[in-house]
């Protein structure tokens, strides 16, 4: 067995081997980037090594820093996690080159499987089913065009040497093929150097259905059944699942031995995941699967594996590098109830899921314990960069039965509460308390189908939680003032409670939320505080304030809400959202005349890949105008309504910061 690993990563995954490689009690390697010299990884690691700038290229990407880490360090192995270089043949080589172990599969595994071309034509050989499409090396853009045409619309372009969704367009007409191709081939060389593509036949109602595999040094090879990844948006998975809703046994073994013969084909080693498009169409059928690609390292997905069968598979893979045999053979690994997992993205689903940056000012996750697991690779305090992926927990439960699991997961979600950046948590929330999701019948279609009800838009904030952000703010202000009394504390003149000889006391606070003005009549009472709001029913009455937290009676009900007052703003968290609230200063002039700039600007950092229109130009509602790369994914930036443009501001290429004007409409428009 080794003594000791280097996690060639960081944030959630690498917490995650850390506390595995600690429990079995090896001594534990982190590294990181400036970016990260606080973080929670580096933290919990018995040792860290800087590699360099912020910039992955810079650190987690570069590999002679690494190894001359694991030199230092004394590794005996790297994990590389998931990214990076976790599929990354040469890394692979160069470790054995070093004298050190790579967690992972041999590189000619990696190779025959980084290519989806190749790799289809492998597992066609080994008798796995595959989806009709092209995967040649022509990449002539009339050549593919025509390819498009013979497979038959609608198609999916893929970059060859992707994942996560990227350098992937679905397309529905050949109208609208070569604007697409261009995109997934840009998107594609950005991210892994390579804009290759092939095309497939999109089929009409896919289920995602892959299948954890396991194989060791000795030819033992073994699956731990299925995961369902079908929510989805921009083929990047939302919520993952196991096992697959509606799977029946005969699918089950069929996909099963697939997987693994396409493992025994390659000669696989460690932990993969072989990705199957199952159509659903007429329901799972063990006749209606195909082999999409295999994932040549452990998946984001895998803790819902480890919650059905009861296995630690990270601690599999690091007894596999050691050289040992698996730990069970097939028939001994069982399953065992329902689990079912999110993935909590600092980003925000009303503004297209552009990522959030930004400080967590609170940040508070559900209690694990009682069928909930919580990985998370940050903490309080933390700055969410534009440099890596804007993930920053995963949570999953576990039930005896998929609606006991999906339950308990909604109630998680509710406890999530974030300040600092905008989360995913009420959107997730809203995903698995859906009828369509509770009956297991969604498809990699759902969130698109049911857009309107998951993403209803910037929406004001109700008169309950308006409520709790002005009690909020009186009851600080009364807070305050008592800390600022620094005279005789007995003297009358210094108490700041609600009391009066004749009446009680009262104000109007003015609060603005989402650029709606609030205006509460709060009447402080000797022993509460009471909250009108105009144009609405709410009423509160205090019943406990305590640090972060208000619990008050809101129209006889009893309520809480996690509560976070930082100079002029209030935010208020309450079922997985959170609303902020401005207190606009009365002298403050300028303010009230702000306007909103007349056009479209950059929703973060990054850099112009595309520009589509020019001064003068009449676009439509939805029309894509600027294309913006950022986060490792390209963002298209589209007309929020029929408008005329004044002014291009940038051009492809240019460096932008969050904010910044990019077009300038025509102020005549309405």
């Amino acid at each position: 067995m080794i003594t000791s690993v280097l996690i060639a990563n960081r944030g959630e995954i690498a917490c995650r081997v850390i506390e595995t490689a600690r429990s079995m009690g090896l001594r534990t390697i982190a590294v990181y980037s400036e970016a990260d010299a606080n973080a929670l990884h580096v933290e919990m690691a018995d040792e860290a090594y800087l590699l360099g700038p912020a910039a992955a290229a810079e650190s987690y990407l570069r590999q002679d820093r690494i190894l001359d880490a694991a030199r230092k360090s004394g590794a005996d192995a790297i994990h590389p996690g998931y990214g990076f270089l976790s599929e990354n043949a040469e890394f692979a080589e160069a470790c054995a080159d070093a004298g050190v172990l790579f967690v992972g599969p041999p590189a000619d595994a990696i190779r025959a499987m980084g290519l989806k071309d190749r790799a289809k034509v492998l597992m066609q050989d080994a008798n796995v089913p595959v989806v009709p499409g092209y995967h040649g090396d022509n990449q002539d853009p009339v050549f593919l065009a025509a390819e498009a045409e013979k497979i038959g619309y609608p198609v999916l372009i893929k970059a060859v040497a992707g994942g996560g969704g990227k350098g992937m367009r679905r397309v529905d007409a050949a109208g609208d093929f070569d604007k697409a191709l261009a995109s997934a081939q840009r998107e594609a060389k950005a991210a892994f150097g390579d804009d290759h593509v092939l095309i497939e036949k999109f089929v009409s109602r896919p289920r995602h259905i892959e299948v954890q595999v396991f194989a060791d040094a000795h030819g033992n090879v073994v699956h731990l059944f299925e995961r369902d990844c079908s929510v989805q948006r921009r083929h990047q998975k939302v919520v993952e699942e196991a096992p697959a809703p509606g799977m029946p046994q005969d699918m089950r073994d069929a996909m099963g031995k697939a997987a693994c013969e396409a493992a025994r084909a390659i000669g696989y080693r460690g932990a993969g995941t072989v990705e199957f498009i199952a159509d659903a169409s007429e329901g799972l059928r063990a006749d209606r699967f195909y082999f999409m690609e295999m994932n040549t390292r452990l998946q984001v997905e895998h803790p819902v594996t480890e919650m059905i069968t009861g296995q630690d598979l990270v601690e599999w893979q690091l007894r596999v590098v050691s050289n040992e045999e698996l730990p069970l053979k097939q028939d001994e690994i069982l399953l065992d109830g329902h689990a079912v997992e999110v993935r909590l993205y600092a980003e925000d689903p009303n503004k297209q899921f552009f990522p959030s940056t930004g400080k967590l000012k609170e940040f508070w996750m559900p209690e694990e314990g009682d069928g909930v697991r919580i990985d998370v690779g940050v903490q309080l305090g933390d700055e969410i960069s534009i440099y890596y992926d804007p993930m920053i927990a995963k949570v999953i439960a576990w039930g005896d039965t998929r609606d006991a699991a999906r339950q308990l997961l909604i109630k998680a979600l509710g406890d999530v509460e974030v300040v600092g950046v905008t989360t995913n948590a009420a959107f997730l929330k809203d995903v698995v308390s859906h009828p369509v999701f509770a009956s297991g019948e969604m498809d990699t279609g759902f969130i698109e189908a049911h857009t309107t009800e998951l993403l209803p838009g910037k929406q004001a904030a109700p008169a309950d939680i308006a409520a709790f952000a002005a009690l909020a703010l009186a009851q600080n202000r009364t807070l305050q003032a008592a800390r600022g009394s620094d005279a005789d504390p007995y003297s009358p003149w210094n108490d700041v409670g609600g009391w009066r000889l004749v009446g009680t006391a009262g104000e109007t606070i003015t609060l603005l939320g989402r650029d709606t003005p609030l205006a509460a009549e709060v009447t402080y009472g000797a022993d509460d505080i009471a909250v009108s709001l105009e144009d609405a029913e709410g009423r509160v009455s205090t019943y406990r304030v305590a640090e972060g937290v208000i619990e008050a009676v809101v129209n006889g009900a009893r309520m809480s809400a996690g509560v976070h007052i930082e100079d002029d703003t209030i935010s208020v968290m309450k079922d997985g959202a959170t609303w902020t609230f401005d207190v606009p200063d009365p002298l403050d002039v300028d303010a009230a005349d702000a306007a909103a700039l007349g056009g479209v600007e950059a929703p973060m950092t990054g850099k112009i890949t595309q520009v589509w229109v020019k001064a003068g130009d009449s676009v439509q509602r939805g029309a894509p105008l600027i294309a913006l790369e950022a986060m490792k994914m390209e963002h298209t930036l589209n007309a929020p309504a029929d408008v005329t443009v004044a002014e291009v501001l940038a051009v492809a290429g240019d460096q932008v910061e969050g904010g910044a004007a990019l077009v300038v409409f025509d102020a005549s428009d309405e």
